[in-house]
């Protein structure tokens, strides 16, 4: 990916605070922010690669979910080696979608991909041997998770995965307290100041409503997979493998 600007979104004090979207601000300065904001996030993509290279079948279809600039969809590509498949990067964002087209297609793969800047709740998932939800259905209301996991469900091949990423809620408040700190320290030693974590987290808090693990575990053990392993947790951060 080009070098993008340095995330100072909310470096200035703010006398309101919109709601948190990804609009063109967020979009010039998403690789920096989520770099300095999630624990963890490149081993995240890298092994999304690794489990997809793993689990991709020969003619099946691979969706990115929420792909925003297309990390864990460029991921994919460099990494899956089944015949005869096609990969479908999918972002409400349209100015996510624009510029993810041109990270995708910049690296040539054997892996054809296929953008489309849609609401995944309007996905028919197909045939499919991998679905990634990376950092995606947190954004959705809680109303509405079920439904997109039973969706991704009934479109999986047997044997195929779901890789979700999600932030969540530890089940007791002094753990929870104790998770977020640790997030917040993590976000000041990469630069942030005590203004911008606090703006930002005002700001994404009626967007994002978080989940337990145990709630996340319920939701997919109803849809109806076999297993699901937690793969990846630092703080409040977790990527987990639910398999059908």
């Amino acid at each position: 990916m080009s070098k993008t600007a340095k995330d100072t979104i909310y470096s200035l004090p703010k006398t309101r605070i919109d709601d948190f979207c990804f609009d063109e601000a967020v979009v010039d300065v998403f690789p920096d922010m989520i770099q300095r904001s999630v624990p963890g996030y490149n081993t995240i993509i890298d092994n999304i690669g690794l489990i997809a290279k793993r689990t991709a079948t020969d003619n099946s279809n691979l969706y990115d979910l929420g792909c925003s600039l297309g990390s864990a969809s460029l991921a994919m590509r460099r990494t899956v080696k089944a015949k005869n498949c096609n990969l479908y990067a999918i972002d409400n964002s349209p100015a996510m979608i624009e510029k993810c087209e041109r990270h995708l297609h910049a690296f040539k793969s054997e892996l054809p991909v296929h953008t489309l800047c849609d609401d995944i709740q309007n996905v028919d998932i197909t045939n499919a041997s991998v679905v990634v939800l990376n950092f995606t259905l947190q954004f959705l209301d809680p109303s509405q998770r079920s439904a997109v996991i039973n969706n991704i469900y009934q479109g999986l091949n047997s044997g195929g995965v779901l890789i979700l990423s999600e932030k969540i809620r530890h089940k007791t408040e002094q753990g929870d307290n104790l998770l977020v700190d640790l997030h917040h320290e993590f976000k000041r030693t990469n630069g942030y100041s005590e203004l911008e974590i606090s703006q930002k987290r005002t700001a994404i808090e009626n967007v994002m409503k978080l989940d337990t693990l145990a709630q996340h575990e319920e939701r997919i053990k109803t849809a109806g997979f076999n297993d699901l392993m937690v793969w990846f947790s630092c703080f409040n951060f977790i990527s987990m493998v639910a398999v059908k």
